[in-house]
């Protein structure tokens, strides 16, 4: 296995404006739960089993398998209504050698876990494999569980505005499209809203792991996967064989306090890519050696003068390119694709740009979209929304430029959250005490869970045990033998590694 594309995500979406931001675990009590090791998720509500049967359109010696879990909105009052819960095994390839199940998750919140299951081989070692079932399911609110949170059929008219703003006009466009978008969530999605926590998910594999016969199960978590992972941990320790948390978010941080350390870690990546295309001649942004000057110029004139694409498309706005940056920041492998975008948009043709910003929300080839970014707003903004007003989110602008200064104001210009019609769910203090040894990865080039914050993640957990890789990319596992040794031999046999190991490839 090299380099692997895994995610996803760190993006806030507020009507044009990119908020890269992690959702935190903040101040409240930590949770526990008696009935941890139990036949039932609480005293009222018993879990069912899995009915696994062949999923649809795959092949009848397919090692995957579909089923359905209910679990109700609400663990102490049951009778409020329910999810079921989507889930897919990847049986382990080795029967003889299974160790147990593995429950993934791919990051968001929003993204559903699912497709890890179909796509192991993509994700996870043979070794994994070999002696695991993969147990991907898509949590509460999101993909193929039901309901889903599902707000708008596109986006352009909520997320391509220009940004950031230049006049109280544009201001007040930013306000009013986030405000229209919650309008729209409340009135299509509101009566799942106030259920689609982290905890509330965390809670959910505790039933997974239930109605799957295990005493104890293993964890791997990508990104958001990460904090879903360690409030998991904390609420049940007890139930805790391993955990790997890929990518990780300091679970101790405010909204904000995430916001800027994302800012931070995006501007960071930026200004590497700029200034490897500014000593590269062959870089098609190389701009006789000035890629700095000449993204800020391009920046400037995208406000002034947005480029049409096409009549049925928003224009590559300010903000659009904004996005398209922030997307190709993610890892390295996009690089090539922002350089020629950011060339051809010099030139004025914005079609890079946009695909780029298209690849962020997700937007499929024939115009529609998933409702992955939705989802991934209604988690955040219920979890921790942060400014809780207009006036909150302005005030802290000034800290955004200064902790990122091409990217800051952008990102800062988030509106979503603090005008989010659900009240904060109740959150957990991360600790993971009780669950044992606890893997964190952090990467040295992430922009979107920065290597300091990872560190945070592994510090806040009572045995959490860091491993460094460096590469330019959000996440770490697969990108060399190193880091996969590293974490199967944990995962396989218990076997703890030093703190702070570095993977270099």
């Amino acid at each position: 296995m090299t380099s692997v594309r895994r995610f996803r995500y760190a993006p806030i979406v507020a009507s044009g404006i990119l908020m890269l931001t992690l959702a935190a675990c903040s101040s409240s009590e930590q949770s526990t739960d008696d009935s941890q090791n139990t036949t039932q998720s609480s005293a009222t509500f018993s879990v069912g089993g899995i009915n696994w049967a062949a999923c649809p359109d795959t092949a009848p010696e397919s090692l995957v398998q579909c089923g359905n879990l209910e679990v109700p909105f609400d663990y102490d009052n049951p009778d409020e209504g329910s999810f079921v819960l989507y889930i897919k095994r990847r049986q382990a390839t080795v029967p003889s050698e299974r160790i147990g199940s593995l429950l993934v998750n791919p990051g968001g919140p929003g993204f559903g876990g699912s497709s890890l299951a179909d796509d192991a081989a993509y994700y996870f070692s043979e070794s994994l494999l070999n002696r695991f079932d993969i147990i991907g399911w898509d949590p509460r609110g999101t993909g193929l569980t039901t309901p889903a949170v599902d707000c708008v059929d596109s986006f352009d008219e909520y997320v391509g505005l220009d940004s950031p703003p230049d006049t109280p006009e544009e201001k007040q466009a930013l306000i009013d499209a986030s405000q229209a978008f919650n309008d729209k969530c409340e009135e299509n999605a509101g009566t799942i809203l106030p259920y689609i926590s982290t905890r509330a998910s965390a809670a959910d594999m505790n039933s997974i792991r239930l109605a799957l016969g295990e005493e104890k199960i293993s964890y791997f978590g990508f990104s958001y996967g990460s904090e879903l992972g360690a409030t998991w941990a904390t609420m049940y320790p007890n139930t805790v064989r391993a955990a790997v948390l890929d990518g990780a978010t300091d679970p101790l941080s405010t909204s904000t306090e995430a916001g800027l350390a994302q800012a931070a870690g995006f501007e960071k990546q930026l200004t590497t890519f700029l200034a490897q295309c500014s000593k590269k001649p062959t870089c098609e942004f190389h701009n006789d050696g000035n890629s700095e000057d000449a993204i800020d110029a391009l920046l400037l004139d995208l406000d002034a003068n947005p480029l049409v694409v096409s009549a049925e498309r928003t224009p590559v706005t300010q903000g659009v390119a904004f996005t398209a940056i922030a997307q190709a920041m993610y890892s390295d492998s996009y690089w090539p694709q922002l350089q020629s975008a950011l060339a051809d948009a010099q030139k004025g043709d914005g079609a890079g740009l946009l695909a780029l910003y298209d690849d962020y929300y997700q937007r499929n080839l024939d115009g529609s979209y998933g409702n992955q970014l939705e989802a991934f707003l209604a988690i955040s903004c219920l979890d921790d929304p942060g400014a809780s007003s207009v006036e909150e989110v302005d005030a802290s602008v000034d800290a955004f430029i200064a902790a990122a200064p091409r990217l800051g104001a952008n990102f800062a210009h988030g509106y979503s959250c603090a005008l989010w019609p659900v009240p904060q769910a109740q959150q957990v203090t991360v600790s993971g005490k009780g669950a044992g040894p606890i893997i964190v990865i952090g990467t040295t080039g992430d922009a979107s869970t920065p290597l300091s914050s990872s560190r945070k993640m592994a510090k806040a957990l009572e045995s959490g045990v860091l491993l460094v890789v460096e590469a330019d990319q959000h996440t770490g596992y697969g990108i060399n033998t190193c880091i996969i040794m590293e974490v199967d031999n944990y995962l396989i046999d218990l076997t703890v590694p030093v703190n702070e190991t570095i993977c270099k490839s």
